[in-house]
């Protein structure tokens, strides 16, 4: 009989082994980030496991950072690293235990489909192709990596630079809500689709700034939430250091040099099985064309693209009230524009549910493909 291995040594390989003596009882606990408490992340292979029934158990469910993301979700897993699908999983309230049968002598299982650092690369050399797209190095990360910024536009429109509207696009703050960057890989292809009215009507009329990953370094390190630091980046945007949050820095001084009209920033949600945004309606500053604006957008997306809804979502912050470290709340102060945080589900889409897998990174692609409507519904009201 083959011996089972788990292994854990490639990118965004996270997990604690405690017992493999038994496939039919694999014991693991789920790993913190490298610099924090946070723990919710895990992507492993099991080897040595054809045709044998896999239970496995993580013992530490019930003590993670979002023990309610674990209600109603289930584990996602692959042969090849290109095709996932959802697995049979069961949450106590203490122990999560899900189980598979490989069909083959290497079976992976992570918390989400996994968005690997070569991806991320492959995109940056995909998207540079462009004559829209010029690529522009923002600074390094704690781990000497590069930060890198998609600045995007139709340099030959007949649209001055400077009436241009500013539409900037984040993602992956937190590394483990991998479902933002591929939002960020279907935005980026359909906005550079040369055959899409949509896409030539926006680059047109705006310059698009996009990040495509925010923390490449808590991505290589299989992190949930935080940097190389121990930095929770969407934490950091009142006061970002060199020292402990030089993502933020480096993206918030550009913001600064740039200015914004529109802020998307996309996130993964652990807990609701909903897409959504949340706008800025407890800051400081927050105005009635503001709260016009986000209606507006609301309601385009919501009408053009099936999967956005408005009616489940975060409980509305009051007035004055609002986390400004948040970069949501930070860029809607500061630069009074439109500003939104954009969040999808670990679990699925229980509006749209699909049983083999769940949300996956194919509706993540989708869902940033389409949000190109909304903005353009409100492109002639942001200024």
């Amino acid at each position: 009989m083959t011996q089972l291995h788990i292994s854990t040594a490639f990118d965004s390989g996270a997990i604690e082994v405690l017992s493999l003596a038994d496939a039919g009882d694999i014991q693991l606990n789920i790993r913190r980030d490298n610099a924090s408490e946070f723990a919710q992340w895990f992507h492993f292979s099991l080897q040595g496991a054809m045709g044998l029934a896999v239970t496995l158990r993580f013992l530490n469910a019930g003590a993670c950072a979002y023990p309610k993301g674990w209600q109603g979700y289930r584990v996602v897993a692959s042969y090849d690293r290109q095709h996932w699908f959802r697995i049979a999983t069961e949450f106590d309230g203490t122990q999560m235990s899900a189980h598979l049968t490989p069909q083959t002598q290497c079976v992976y299982f992570a918390y989400f489909e996994p968005y690997s650092h070569e991806r991320h690369l492959d995109l940056i050399a995909s998207t540079a192709a462009s004559d829209c797209v010029t690529v522009q190095h923002l600074g390094q990360t704690v781990d000497g990596r590069d930060l890198t910024l998609l600045r995007i536009s139709d340099e030959g429109s007949a649209t001055a630079p400077a009436q241009k509207k500013k539409i900037w696009l984040i993602a992956r703050q937190h590394p483990g809500e991998a479902m933002a960057e591929w939002f960020v890989e279907g935005f980026l292809e359909r906005l550079l689709d040369g055959d899409d009215p949509v896409a030539r009507v926006l680059l047109a009329q705006c310059v698009f700034y996009v990040v495509p990953n925010m923390n490449p370094d808590g991505a290589l390190r299989g992190n949930l939430r935080t940097n190389a630091a121990g930095a929770n980046l969407n934490r950091e945007w009142q006061n970002p250091s060199l020292e402990k949050s030089p993502e933020v820095f480096w993206v918030r001084q550009k913001m600064q040099e740039t200015g914004v009209d529109l802020s998307l920033d996309a996130h993964g949600d652990e807990g609701l099985p909903y897409n959504f945004c949340v706008g800025t309606e407890g800051t400081p500053g927050y105005t009635p064309r503001r709260e016009a604006l986000e209606s507006s957008f609301k309601t385009a997306w919501r009408q053009t693209c099936p999967d956005f809804q408005t009616t489940q979502g975060y409980a509305r912050a009051n007035p004055g009230e609002a986390n400004m470290t948040l970069a949501t709340n930070w860029v809607g102060q500061n630069f009074d524009c439109l500003a939104f945080t954009i969040e999808m589900p670990f679990k699925d889409n229980a509006d749209l549910p699909d049983a083999v897998a769940g949300w996956s990174s194919e509706r993540s692609r989708k869902l940033g493909a389409s949000v190109l409507l909304p903005i353009l519904a409100v492109l002639e009201q942001l200024r």
